[in-house]
């Protein structure tokens, strides 16, 4: 199987859900839980809160079987959803096939937050090749934007909607990956320090001290403070021995972006549960479930790691 190419053949099934209404929507996800209930296959259900709430009435007393998350919380940081959500989910139901409805992508999400989106998507491809896993994503066509709907025909190699089922001929989810690992915008000002290993300690308290500074309270500060700090360990181990890190305030968050000389040639680094993450993800693994949003750029000319926790 190329993850990057043709469409994937094996256990694995990652559809995408084009509806256009609360009929359309019920329509694909309702069969989809209960054929997964009547075969005793696991079933977990992500979605956004107000959908909660319109599948669990049309399921009636079989929601009781289902488990329910509202994505909105639970995936507010598109990083988090594979190690925390699907991940979380289907390794605890190893033996047999496992289905999820995951939707990621809604109205209302912003477009600093979209990139890590549509990459999460791609990814999801690479992180259950060849598992007894079905993740359909639903996709409201109505309130999403044109390009949205065009990168998740590239990343989904299986498209419904009120016409049918078919294989999507754009499947390409490499192409999004890469095509979103894009240089992150630069900040109209930013307060600034530079590190290496014996600097390392210093970069907490710089932190801690800024985040308070830019509004955040003890505990959002508190994890920024760790967040940074492992990101920062992780350039002095892995990044070339120093970095940079800088703080800024941003439409209502903080953001503090981590830069160093290294490139990350993992595309699922930090999106492993911690047993199965390499050297140099754990840290990466750590800040995407602190954080509200990791934004990431790697290149052969080095990697920036933003991190935004809201106000």
């Amino acid at each position: 199987m190329d993850p990057y190419g043709t469409a994937p053949e094996g256990p694995f099934a990652h559809p995408a859900l084009f509806y256009r209404s609360d009929e359309e929507y019920l329509a694909g996800t309702v069969p989809f839980v209960r054929t997964g209930l009547d075969a005793d296959e696991p079933v977990a259900v992500a979605v956004p809160g107000p959908r909660l709430g319109v599948l669990r009435e049309a399921l009636g007393g079989a929601a009781a079987d289902v488990r329910w998350l509202d994505m909105s919380e639970a995936g507010r940081n598109p990083g988090r959803i594979i190690p925390g959500v699907l991940r979380e989910f289907a390794d605890r139901h190893a033996t047999g096939r496992v289905r999820i409805i995951g939707e990621p992508i809604w109205p209302g999400r912003t477009g600093t937050e979209y990139p890590a989106c549509a990459q999460h998507e791609a990814l999801i491809n690479l992180a259950f090749a060849g598992r007894e896993v079905s993740i359909l994503c639903p996709y409201d066509v109505a309130g999403l934007d044109a390009v949205v709907i065009a990168d998740a025909r590239a990343t989904h190699p299986v498209l419904i909607d009120r016409d049918g089922e078919r294989a999507s001929g754009d499947y390409a989810p490499g192409r999004v990956i890469s095509s979103y690992n894009r240089p992150l915008p630069e900040p109209s000002a930013a307060a600034r320090m530079t590190f290496d290993l014996d600097a390392l300690p210093r970069v907490r308290e710089f932190t801690g001290r800024w985040a308070r500074h830019l509004g955040l309270g003890e505990e959002p500060a508190g994890d920024l403070e760790v967040a940074v700090h492992e990101l920062a360990a992780n350039s002095c181990l892995h990044g070339g021995g120093k970095g940079t890190a800088r703080i800024w305030s941003e439409d209502g968050q903080v953001v503090c972006e981590v830069s160093d000389a290294g490139t990350i040639a993992d595309p699922l680094a930090g999106r492993r549960p911690a047993a199965m993450s390499p050297a140099g993800g754990r840290g990466i693994l750590l800040v995407n479930h602190l954080a509200d949003l990791v934004r990431m750029h790697t290149g052969p000319g080095g990697t920036a790691i933003r991190v935004y926790m809201r106000v």
